[in-house]
């Protein structure tokens, strides 16, 4: 079988949108699923929709063994699927994405990487180098061919480009910078600054930084799961097709930017025309909350009591009345409430989290987000929990429940290894759900893990007070809070006597 190229395409009398010639307008740092399913399939979209007509130039960021070869193999083109629920329906929509170009490897063809910053073209930069991508590293020089960080890479190309336009208007670069870090852009201007001054670049150059270039922080959002591993899924959508791909992403329906910045993007970055949902605000920060404290905040909220209660998959948990109910109550009545952004906004986005959670095609394992579930509750509930307690001078039942969950799930361990805190998850006779013993394995940082093992003997009262007062945990002593030692203490003691589904029962009634 022929691998996927225009001329496999052509063949094969495909009739969907293609973009084979544009002038390269977009350089990317970055050419993993994530990008690939998420920026670069919405710049296909104005590409057709609203004549962004614009290439982009994916950058291979480390020196690993990477995808460079496939990507320039099969022009650019690749396969991506979107699978998900919408409105309580399976969606599977497929799209062959035609805006990348090529692919760069600046480790062996550095002069390439350059001479993109003298195409006048180009205007728009984007990233996503990993969290730890945007970092400064003082041993970057700046003759190394190319500097080992992404930002000292991208202030020698920016430097070049300073050289050959730095005298016009309009000639530097609007970048989106989209790691899963606080303020991302800030941070990437913030290491280029320290490069300029670290090599010596001159004030000029710094200025130029600062007036001629538009660099915003964003919020990205879209589960991307990346490669099909199934092989005889990967045979039957070849045959489909007509073509061997390589380089197939998926992803999940749901997607959603946020680019802080000025409105004069839109100007450049026709989203609106081509109606995209990528939101160009004066402040991400907001919908950073509510994703974190929506999204992950019931992950975190429900994941490890529904597990002690014989789930593994978070697609099932939608399906179980108790478990979906738990949640929905704990968005709607507790979490919501304590957001800045209009209350309908975060209705719906609470709406499309369980379509996203009930994702048919994604078998997402409670135990894989409940690694480091101590931190997690910290940064993703306790806001919510702290905000409802001031907002009303009472406790959230379903967000207190779940500190009791979190307790006990790490509580159930019993032997401590190198592999983690080992447990046993309760059996048929305490959670009805499940039908036997099943042991897991509790992941977190290792004092945590040292702490919930010295007190596994505990009883519940004495084991509730020490975890509350635990000022390393939490920054704060939480038995200070009135009524909240006594009442985890309490779902605590029902979870060990009737099972973790009864207390979600509870809740709700």
């Amino acid at each position: 079988m022929k691998t996927l190229s225009y001329k496999t395409l052509e063949e094969n009398g495909y009739d969907g949108y293609l973009l084979k010639d544009a002038p390269e307008r977009v350089l990317q740092f970055g050419e993993g699923n994530f990008l690939r399913a998420f920026v670069d399939y919405f710049i296909d979209l104005m590409n057709e929709k609203a004549g962004f007509n614009s290439k982009v130039v994916l950058v291979q960021p480390i020196a690993a063994p990477m995808i460079h070869d496939m990507i320039n193999d099969q022009d650019g083109l690749y396969t991506l699927y979107l699978r998900g629920q919408e409105n309580g329906q399976a969606v599977n929509k497929k799209r062959v994405i035609s805006c990348v170009s090529r692919c760069i490897d600046p480790y062996a063809e550095f002069d390439a990487l350059m001479a993109c910053a003298d195409n006048p073209d180009l205007r728009f930069i984007t990233c996503n180098t990993t969290e730890a991508g945007i970092a400064y590293d003082p041993n970057c020089k700046f003759e190394d061919k190319p500097a080992a960080s992404y930002p000292g890479k991208l202030c020698q190309f920016m430097y070049r480009r300073f050289q050959k336009f730095g005298d016009q208007k309009g000639k530097g670069f609007i970048i989106l910078s989209c790691e899963l870090i606080d303020n991302n852009g800030k941070e990437l201007k913030k290491c280029l600054l320290q490069y300029a001054d670290l090599w010596n670049l001159g004030d000029d150059f710094k200025k130029w930084i600062d007036e001629e270039n538009i660099i915003c922080s964003t919020l990205v959002d879209r589960i991307v799961p990346g490669r099909i591993r199934d092989a005889e899924e990967v045979k039957k959508i070849e045959e489909e097709n007509g073509y061997h791909d390589d380089l197939v992403d998926v992803g999940e329906v749901f997607g959603f930017w946020v680019i802080e910045g000025p409105q004069s993007i839109k100007k450049e970055f026709p989203c609106k025309e081509a109606d995209l949902p990528i939101l160009i605000c004066d402040d991400h920060k907001p919908y950073k909350q509510r994703k974190v404290r929506i999204l992950n905040g019931a992950h975190t909220s429900f994941v490890l009591g529904a597990y002690l209660a014989g789930e593994n998959i978070v697609r099932d948990c939608m399906h179980d009345e108790t478990i979906h109910g738990f949640m929905d109550k704990l968005l709607y009545e507790e979490v919501i409430p304590t957001l800045t952004l209009d209350p309908d906004d975060c209705k719906q986005f609470a709406s499309d989290v369980t379509d996203r959670f009930a994702n048919p095609y994604v078998d997402h394992q409670l135990l894989s987000i409940s690694l480091n579930s101590t931190s997690k509750w910290k940064a993703r509930v306790m806001p919510s929990f702290k905000g409802y307690v001031e907002k009303y001078g009472k406790l959230p039942v379903c967000i207190t429940a779940s500190f009791a969950f979190y307790e006990m799930f790490y509580h159930q361990g019993k032997e401590l290894t190198d592999k983690g805190l080992e447990a046993v998850r309760p059996s048929a006779a305490v959670t009805p759900v499940v039908s036997g013993p099943s042991e897991y394995v509790i992941s977190d940082d290792r004092p945590i893990l040292e702490f919930y093992y010295a007190h596994k003997d505990d009883d519940v009262s004495a084991l509730t007070h020490a975890v509350l007062s635990n000022t390393d945990f939490w920054g704060e002593d939480l038995t200070k809070i009135e009524g909240f030692e006594e009442a985890v203490t309490g779902y605590a003691k029902m979870i060990e006597e009737k099972g973790a589904y009864e207390v979600m029962k509870s809740c709700l009634n």
